[in-house]
């Protein structure tokens, strides 16, 4: 009775289809997609080899030479498969700088299918490794193969137990199914030979893997086919892991946002596919040696190993080379503005994290060059270590009451005298040092912090103005902030009038203050949570006001009582123009029966020119900065004493 080939069949065409997938579905980039195309390949051929060898022996075939082809050809690529997929599991590891510099890894590599290699390759002389007159015969060497097997197994086991924190949970179980699979086939073809699952059993495999492993949806850019975000994520985290040395070109087009924002999705495509096409032209220069990346919104990348960190320099060169003149898009003329970073890391960027926040926004901090720009020329190491570990900073900060509230008193142009004060927030961390409320409240709003901190801060006011000491100064009120996301929490209005309650603290002597950012959102609970508070007896100021988000149907809608002009007013109020805006604006706001305050004076014509404008009340440094509650209580008492030597000006 002769063998089954109804397995080998099958395997036949789940492998085909498998290769046929991987090619449209574009997977041919990269070591890891290569090494599974060769792994599924080298499987085909040994399918192949194996029916061709099967059907010479159930026909009881008497050609020797085609014998012979057909078992050594698939005991010679049937050799490779287990080796090619110990190198896919090391690809996925991406540990290669860790073997070459091995040379028992490399050993154990290569020395056990060199030895089935020699032995197949002598076998027509010697006869140990099969035999093919009077029938197939296996040889007494045949052993050599399954103890190849074994040392490649065994290896792998080790090689993932060891790199496991490289490789997703996932992939490792679709990786490791190989195995046992494996060993299931040989036992069901010990128990019974003329059932051949061996081939079968590895499409299986690959099958698992191709679904388990290889998702070109999740990696791949469907716009650029470039790897997306995740996939460079995941990779340079895993370099960090590994200790591995490589050089980033980080691009980053300055122009791509606005590009779409004016002229729309299909020609921002347009332009991303055009610069697409140059990256390629300039990998291909370099003999392709760069994995190329698409980020999102105009931001790319290209990885090189240490051993090509020549290409590196001289691919950040070509970038800037060919993306820096304008190019015609349908006869337009745009300009890219192509940002060039070469970074080195792990030397000149540490760590995963501070890449990550580094590569994110740098074309709109620096100043559009033309040229290739190196890391220590933009790095700040304090600013990234800042950046990076704001979250532990402000727990911290948290924990261990670490935040601080200044005051920077507000003075009134028609009562000569400072009547309110803005509460703001400080931060100095014992290791870092001075924290910029700009990355400490962004940072906070993105973990949710914002909350305890706002809290925290009205806390201190109603402390503050529960004291005797406020009363003695005759303030009538404090401002205090509130980010975009404080004004969307939904029990917003119940914690602050509990805090107010909490300390017997009056509304009136509590503004709330909201940026213009905060403004442009229209959401109810937004509408809710200031409603509830403006019925409570709370007023409100619109921060920032003309910096940009400004639309005058929201400023009549809002309960507001104060406009604070941003401080853009107060440094251009010597143009012409922006008098005449100044003039206007002041006017259309004082016949809305809304006090203006005028931020960011610093000199005394300043203070003059938006006094005769008719402004209510100065804030800046020409009076004060913000100062801690003991220095502002000081200065205020100072003031009151020496009112008649401060240039005030008089109605």
């Amino acid at each position: 009775m002769g063998k089954s080939l109804s397995f080998d069949i099958a395997a036949l065409l789940i492998l085909t289809l498998l290769l046929v997938s991987c090619i449209v579905r574009k997977m041919t980039s990269g070591t890891p997609n290569r090494l599974f195309l060769a792994f599924i390949s080298f499987n085909l051929l040994a399918t192949v080899f194996d029916i061709w060898a099967v059907a010479l022996d159930n026909a009881s075939s008497t050609n020797l030479f085609a014998l012979h082809v057909a078992h050594s050809g698939y005991l010679f690529i049937h050799n490779f498969t287990v080796p090619v997929y110990v190198l896919f599991v090391i690809s996925l590891t991406d540990t290669w700088h860790k073997i070459r510099k091995s040379f028992w890894i490399q050993f154990v590599l290569w020395a056990p299918c060199s030895t089935v290699f020699a032995a197949l390759l002598t076998n027509p002389l010697t006869g140990k490794m099969f035999l093919v007159e009077g029938g197939y015969q296996r040889g007494s060497w045949f052993f050599l193969i399954y103890a190849a097997v074994a040392v490649y197994l065994v290896f792998v086991v080790g090689y993932m137990l060891r790199y496991r924190r490289l490789v997703e949970r996932s992939k490792i179980i679709a990786v490791m199914s190989y195995i046992p699979i494996g060993i299931t086939a040989l036992l069901i073809q010990l128990v019974s030979p003329s059932t051949l699952v061996e081939m079968f059993s590895s499409a299986i495999s690959l099958l698992l893997m191709s679904v388990g492993v290889q998702k070109p949806e999740e990696i791949v850019d469907s716009d650029t086919q470039f790897m997306k975000y995740s996939a460079y994520a995941s990779d340079m985290k895993r370099n960090y892991r590994n200790a591995k040395n490589v050089d980033v070109v980080m691009l980053n087009l300055g122009s791509f946002s606005s590009i779409g924002a004016m002229m729309g999705y299909d020609f921002s495509m347009l332009v991303l596919n055009d610069v697409v096409d140059r990256i390629r032209r300039v990998n291909k220069l370099l003999d392709n040696k760069g994995e190329l990346y698409y980020l999102d919104r105009g931001r790319f990348r290209m990885v090189f190993e240490e051993k090509n960190r020549e290409k590196a320099a001289e691919a950040a060169e070509l970038l800037v080379e060919s993306l820096k003149e304008k190019s015609d898009f349908n006869n337009l003329d745009v300009s890219l503005n192509p940002f060039v970073i070469l970074a080195r890391c792990p030397e000149e960027i540490p760590d995963f994290k501070t890449l990550m926040i580094f590569g994110t926004d740098f074309h709109e901090k620096l100043k559009y060059e033309g040229r290739v720009m190196h890391v220590d020329e933009v790095y700040h190491k304090g600013l990234f270590e800042i950046h990076k570990n704001i979250d532990q900073i402000i727990e911290e900060a948290l924990e261990f009451h670490r935040f601080q509230v200044y005051y920077q008193p507000i003075y009134s142009i028609e009562k000569g005298k400072f009547i309110s004060a803005e509460a703001l927030l400080r931060l100095f961390d014992p290791v870092y040092g001075f924290i910029s409320p700009e990355i400490l409240v962004t940072a906070a709003e993105r973990s949710g912090a914002i909350h305890k901190i706002g809290d925290y801060v009205l806390e201190e006011v109603c402390k503050f103005i529960a004291s005797g000491e406020f009363r003695s100064l005759g303030l009538e009120y404090i401002e205090v902030n509130l980010s975009v996301t404080q004004c969307m929490r939904v029990n917003l209005a119940e914690k602050v009038m509990s805090i107010m309650e909490k300390h017997q603290v009056s509304s009136e002597l509590i503004n709330l203050e909201i940026t213009e950012t905060a403004a442009s959102h229209t959401q109810e609970i937004m509408a809710e949570n200031l409603d509830k508070l403006t019925r409570a007896g709370v007023s409100f100021s619109l921060d920032d006001y003309g910096t940009g988000y400004s639309n005058i149907k929201r400023v009549i809608q809002l309960p507001l009582k104060i406009i604070k002009l941003d401080k853009t007013f107060v440094d251009e109020q010597d143009n012409p123009k922006m008098r005449v805006v100044l003039k206007n604006t002041v006017a259309m706001l004082k016949d809305m029966d809304m006090e203006i305050v005028v931020e960011g004076i610093e000199t005394q014509e300043m203070l003059d020119f938006f006094t005769e404008l008719q402004c209510d009340f100065i804030q800046g440094y020409f009076f004060s900065k913000p100062l801690p509650k003991p220095e502002f209580i000081n200065f205020l008492r100072s003031s009151a004493e020496c009112k008649q030597t401060i240039a005030f000006p008089s109605l």
